[in-house]
C-alpha cells in the first residue's frame, strides 16, 4: 500500500477518550480501511496520565513500541478528548509516530493537568463542571489510591451534555456503555509534550460542551496544529466521521 508521498501507507492508531471505548471509532476506522488503510483502536485504560505502576500513557507507549506488528512502521496516532492527552505523553520518544492528529481533545503541555486547563479562563464553562457529585455517579474501585473513585457522568446529562448533538437514542446507548475516568487523572500533571516535536492536526466541535471550543483554539494553536472546525458537539468523530477521517488522511499523506 502507498502512500500520498510514494512511500507504504501508515498505520492509523485510535485512542478513544473518557467514558467512552474503542466502538466510538467504527465510523472512522470503516472509512479508514475502505481506503487502505491498516488501523488498531487499543483500550485506553482510563486510569490516569501518571500513575503508579502504570498509566494509560505507559500503556499505549507498550503498544506502540512493542508490537511486532507496528514494528518499524510509520505510525499516525489519533487521540479523543482525553486521549489527546494520552498521546501526548505516549508518543514521546517513538520515532515512527509522524503526526498527531486531536479530536476534540485536550492538547496539554508538560506540567498542565486537565482539572487545572478546565478552570482556566478559556476552559471556563464545561458541561461537566461544578459539584463532582451533580455530575458524576462516584463508585470507589478495587486497588485505587486512597480516597479515588471512578466517575460515571450521570445518565440524564449525556444527552445535552458529552453526546449531545446525537439522537437521544445514540446518547442513551453511550450512557449505558460508558467506561469510567478515575477521579485522581484531573489532578494528574501531564509528561512531557510529544507535539513540541512531532507534526499536529487537530478537529474542533465548535459546539463542544465538554471542552469548550475557546480551550479546544488555544491548545490546537499552541500546538501549531493544522484546525479544522467543524460544527459538531464533543463528539464529532461519531457525528461527522467523514470530516474525522479526512483529516487523519491528511495527515498520513502529509507525513506518512
Amino acid at each position: 500500500m502507498s502512500g500520498g508521498n510514494g512511500g507504504t501507507k501508515p498505520v492509523i492508531v485510535l485512542v478513544h477518550g473518557a467514558w467512552a471505548d474503542a466502538s466510538s471509532w467504527d465510523g472512522v476506522i470503516q472509512r479508514l480501511q475502505s481506503n487502505g488503510y491498516t488501523v488498531y483502536a487499543p483500550p485506553n485504560p482510563l486510569r490516569g496520565l501518571s500513575g503508579i505502576p502504570s498509566s494509560d500513557p505507559a500503556y499505549l507507549h507498550d503498544f506502540l513500541t512493542q508490537n511486532a506488528a507496528l514494528a518499524g512502521k510509520p505510525i499516525i496516532l489519533v487521540g479523543h478528548s482525553y486521549g489527546g492527552a494520552v498521546i501526548t505523553n505516549a508518543a514521546v520518544g517513538d520515532p515512527e509516530v509522524k503526526a498527531l492528529v486531536f479530536v476534540d481533545a485536550f492538547i496539554p503541555d508538560q506540567g498542565e493537568t486537565l482539572g487545572g486547563l478546565l478552570s482556566s479562563p478559556p476552559g471556563s464553562g464545561s458541561c461537566l463542571g461544578g459539584n463532582p457529585t451533580e455530575v458524576f455517579n462516584l463508585v470507589p474501585y478495587p486497588g485505587g489510591p486512597p480516597g479515588d473513585v471512578d466517575t460515571y457522568i450521570k445518565p440524564n446529562l449525556v444527552p445535552s451534555c458529552f453526546a449531545s448533538g446525537l439522537p437521544a437514542s445514540q446518547a442513551a446507548v453511550i450512557a449505558a456503555t460508558q467506561r469510567p475516568l478515575a477521579a485522581s487523572t484531573l489532578s494528574e500533571p501531564s509528561g512531557p509534550a510529544a507535539w513540541k516535536t512531532i507534526p499536529s492536526w487537530a478537529v474542533i466541535g465548535t459546539a463542544d460542551k465538554v471542552i469548550p471550543p475557546a480551550l479546544l483554539e488555544f491548545m490546537a494553536k499552541r500546538a501549531k496544529a493544522h484546525i479544522t472546525r467543524v460544527n459538531a458537539g464533543h463528539l464529532s468523530l461519531i457525528s461527522k466521521p467523514g470530516v474525522v477521517t479526512q483529516v487523519i488522511i491528511n495527515a498520513a499523506r502529509t507525513t506518512g
